[in-house]
């Protein structure tokens, strides 16, 4: 549930500067300052609460976020970890909401799952729920603040600590470069600043922390005058005020709380640091440079210099590092901008064995670059356009406005700062960029890390040194089994009248399916929506095949066709295409799939017809760039490597193959191996071309402010140039499902977790069954915390951080698939576990289960369509499967008629634990043995040791 950091801060300016601008295009465009308003309401209640609303009436939905003023920054050496830890507490249960807390809450309500964030500086609490189950949701998180740490009982402390550091072996001691922030962070800040640690903490800080440790922090930090509740959607501000008023008036606030001092980092010298990393098959280099916190005036600036150093075919990193070089796939930059400092890095993964000194030196050489040709007008024209686009994006989803007026609210007192954002973001000139990269970048000091291949060390950059990691080792029985479901007994908290009733519905929240105009050009099918909530249009262009059409000896050609179609056009360069796109604000993308090649536009309305125009080119004159092509062919093998390392990659691709059939095209990697890549020419791919990308295979969804009429002009014109070629999809042969459950193995030495994959070939999506499986499937595992398997390993046993169970068919069968990554040490138990819930699903399942089931997928219909990409999908799925354009409302109807026994007739069919593929990625040496206890034959390695 923890935000990835790096993105945290790009991703809350982008957003920051949308609400509130829907009024700001005209106004741009006469005297170029914004003129607009965010519309909110702010009180405050006597114990300090801040609560602010903001009303959008466009979906019959509210996002209800509860953010306390509380992150890693609060915490001390040696204690560290617990602002997490609370986000996961917070969800379990409270005095009046009962054991399962707001997970069980939410799946009766139709909730999209609740969910929370941590970061160095503050903690929220969101969802989004149906409106008439709002006044609900105020109950509830008035409960967690209020009558919840009473229930925090050494036993549920122990499992919840089994979860987080099951979620920091997932994010950081499991995968390929996850201890790069920690090395970053310790050389960067000093010891006794907020931001030396990590928001996850460390393994032996979790496992120290006492319930009294516990409970003091929470005392401290989670109180009324430290949090903030937002609410934001579809509902009566009256009414709401009441219902805040009732349920958290009462609760009492703490003493005055002093804000932090703003700290930004200093460096007397530059330090260089490696480690040699046991997930990683290529080196990789990370600067690291102090810069400002948030909201300073010249983070704004900053934004501008990273993105231009970095992002695009004319950024002086590409052009050094990638294309004179060819030292690195590519760079990136993210600034991090955080309450009390902020920072940069600049991540560059170099090709197999480079040495690092080199892509070193030519970073020096970019910047040089920079300094001699510093950044014209029109560059800096460009990245604003792509910014503005990306704030109206943000307005899709009531779920971050709510998040936003919160950290606007936290951080400067002003819900409505977005105003002075957005006024601060345009007013940047080419000469703030050049005087911020003199100030923070020239010449400065700076951490740099070097994170290199097991038994590499040479490939570090020159005078680094060894970086302090603290490596787990993976020993049996090394953490206790927990109970966090004993009974236990406490004090309730007093209130002036009965909590423990749950409020009642109010109202109706129907799904009200949007109005879908339909169009055929030829034998192009058109659909689409026109919804005019924010200036924009999305579009998406399918052409059916993809990797299905390719040969078994060139694998990856739609994945290199994808990437050399936005590689220029006929006329215009790679960098004169990429430029076009950006200087009127829009994104253009082309990607591979198992079944297609799509075409995804994101634009501004007033800039439709050129957006188009530029996909015409892009579809119909490729530019065949033999050095793109050659680049291209480079930066795929280097994915590839890169895949190979990580155990989640590898257990994907290898399933796949185990379920398929080594023989079968929908078993290969979408990006090829290292020998088909090789192998694919520039003429193959030509051919391919004029074989496959036809118009007589395609459809096109469009979703935004546009009406039909103009829609259908410019893909009047795209039709009337592009030649058809003549297609027939391949009809393949789909597996049966295995007699035997067998057991695969492979072996990646000391990994933290094993990576489990459980499944079988199964459904097509136009199979009579597939949608009552899904509902089957919703308490086995489609129905996060609601379901069994979350239950059990995650909230029972503290196993894993997370587990799913899902059916994915399209016009073919797909698979069944129980996925999750669980602590190495309890390999074999997790699989008994999972085993015994599969044999047990049908005989114990209950009409309390499948009124949960029925509520949730019944209720949960009420957000489906809010935002551009739930409209794309519902368009996708119309004109894919020829499903009526009501089927969502059709599907409510075989949720309401399904019964236990109809469910327990489909778990005896499909949920057979003894003729699945169990296959497992992690440690052979410690856990390959114990496999063989699951009752399933010798475990079979599929990568054992070559012999010497």
């Amino acid at each position: 549930m923890m935000i990835n950091m790096k993105k945290l801060t790009s991703y809350l300016i982008l957003f920051a500067c949308s609400l509130g601008i829907v009024n700001n295009l005209l106004a741009q465009e006469t005297d170029n300052k914004p003129n607009f308003e965010v519309k909110y309401q702010k009180f405050v209640l006597d114990n300090g609460l801040e609560v602010v609303f903001h009303i959008d009436r466009s979906d019959p939905v509210v996002a209800v976020n509860l953010t306390a003023h509380v992150g890693s920054a609060r915490e001390v050496s040696g204690r560290t970890g617990f602002a997490h830890l609370f986000e996961h507490l917070l969800f379990l249960e409270s005095e009046n909401l009962g054991k399962g807390g707001l997970d069980k809450l939410s799946a009766k309500i139709g909730g999209s799952g609740a969910n929370g964030s941590t970061s160095r500086d503050r903690t929220n609490y969101l969802q989004t729920v149906p409106k008439d189950a709002l006044e609900k949701m105020i109950w509830a998180e008035a409960d967690k603040l209020g009558w919840f740490i009473n229930t925090v009982t050494a036993a549920v402390l122990e499992k919840e600590k089994q979860v987080v550091k099951n979620e920091k072996r997932q994010s950081s001691d499991n995968a390929p470069y996850g201890h790069n922030w920690l090395v970053i962070d310790q050389n960067l800040y000093p010891q006794d600043h907020p931001y030396h640690w990590q928001v996850i903490g460390s393994l032996a800080d979790l496992q120290a922390a006492t319930l009294d440790d516990v409970k003091q922090f929470f005392q401290r930090w989670y109180v009324p005058n430290n949090v903030t509740l937002t609410l934001a959607g579809d509902f009566d501000p009256a009414q709401a005020k009441k219902w805040v008023e009732k349920y958290f008036s009462e609760i009492k606030a703490s003493e005055k709380i002093t804000p932090l001092k703003k700290r930004a980092a200093k460096l007397n010298k530059t330090i260089k640091r490696y480690h040699e990393d046991n997930f990683a098959n290529l080196p990789q280099i990370t600067r690291t440079y102090p810069t400002v916190e948030q909201y300073h005036a010249d983070s704004y600036a900053l934004n501008v210099l990273f993105e231009y150093l970095a992002n695009g075919k004319s950024a002086p990193l590409y052009i050094v590092l990638v294309e004179d070089q060819k030292l690195v796939p590519n760079a990136n930059m993210f600034h991090q901008t955080s309450e009390l400092a902020g920072q940069v890095y600049l991540i560059a993964k170099a090709y197999s064995d480079i040495d690092l000194d080199e892509v070193n030196k030519g970073i020096d050489q970019a910047f040089e670059q920079f300094e001699k040709d510093g950044i014209s007008e029109q560059d800096l024209k460009r990245i604003l356009a792509t910014q503005e686009t990306n704030f109206y994006n943000q307005l899709s989803s009531v779920l971050g406005k709510g998040a936003q007026l919160a950290y606007y609210n936290i951080y400067t007192g002003d819900p409505g700062y977005a105003e002075k954002e957005i006024a601060a973001i345009l007013s940047v000139t080419t000469a703030d960029v050049k005087r911020v990269y003199n100030q923070y970048i020239k010449n400065q000091n700076y951490v740099v890390t070097s994170f290199v291949p097991k038994g590499k060390v040479n490939l570090a950059v020159q005078g680094s040194t060894k970086a302090r990691v603290t490596e787990e080792q993976v020993v049996q029985g090394a953490e206790k089994q927990v109970a966090p479901n004993l009974a236990t007994t406490y004090a309730k908290t007093p209130s002036t009248f009965d909590r423990s009733k749950e409020p009642p519905y109010g109202g109706s929240a129907e799904a009200i399916v949007p109005n879908i105009w339909q169009a055929q050009l030829d034998t192009i099918q058109i659909l689409g929506i026109e919804v005019d909530e924010v200036p924009l249009v999305d579009v998406e262009i399918v052409i059916d095949g993809g990797q299905l059409l390719e040969q078994m000896d060139k694998v990856g050609m739609t994945n290199i066709l994808a990437q050399m179609l936005t590689s220029g056009t006929k006329n215009k360069t790679p960098e004169e295409l990429e430029n076009a796109i950006k200087q009127i604000g829009a994104s253009i993308e082309v990607e591979a799939n198992k079944e297609d090649i799509s075409v995804r536009v994101n634009t501004l309305a007033k800039n439709y017809a050129q957006a188009m125009d530029l996909v015409a080119e892009i579809l119909l004159e490729p530019r065949w760039d033999k050095k793109e092509f050659a680049l291209i062919k480079q930066q795929t093998i280097s994915q590839i490597l890169q895949q190979e390392a990580n155990p989640r990659s590898v257990a994907d691709n290898k399933f796949n193959e185990l379920i398929y059939g080594e023989n079968n095209i929908r078993a290969k990697n979408v990006l090829g191996s290292e020998d088909s890549v090789e192998s694919i020419s520039l003429a193959d791919l030509k051919t391919f071309y004029q074989k496959y990308i036809s118009p007589n295979q395609t459809r096109v969804h469009i979703v935004g402010a546009l009406n039909k009429k103009s829609a259908l002009a410019s893909l009047s014109e795209l039709k009337a140039n592009w030649p058809s070629s003549k297609v027939t999809q391949p009809k393949l042969v789909t597996p049966s499902k295995p007699q035997q459950s067998k057991v695969y193995f492979y072996d990646i030495p000391n990994a933290k977790q094993t990576v489990v994959n459980i499944g079988y070939a199964a459904l097509a999506a136009i199979d009579k069954d597939y949608y009552p499986a899904t509902i089957m499937n919703y308490i086995l595992g489609g129905g996060s915390f609601a379901s069994q398997l979350t239950q059990s390993l995650r909230e029972g046993k503290g196993y894993t951080y997370g587990i799913y169970s899902r059916f994915t068919g399209t016009k073919d069968p797909g698979t069944f698939r129980i996925f999750s990554q669980v602590r190495s040490n309890v390999t074999l138990e997790s699989a008994e576990l999972i085993k015994e819930i599969l044999e047990n699903y049908g005989k114990e399942y209950s009409q309390q289960d499948l009124a949960t089931s029925k509520s949730f997928l019944i209720k949960s219909n009420a957000r489906a369509f809010e935002t551009a990409n739930a409209k794309l999908g519902l368009l996708d799925n119309i004109s894919k499967y020829n499903w009526p354009k009501d089927y969502v409302k059709q599907r409510e109807q075989t949720v309401k008629n399904i019964t236990v026994k109809d469910v327990k007739v489909l778990a005896d069919k499909y949920l057979n634990p003894n003729q699945m593929i169990w296959f497992f990625v992690g440690d052979a040496n410690t856990q390959l043995p114990r496999l063989k206890a699951l009752g399933y034959g010798e475990p079979i390695l599929l990568n054992p040791p070559k012999a010497e």
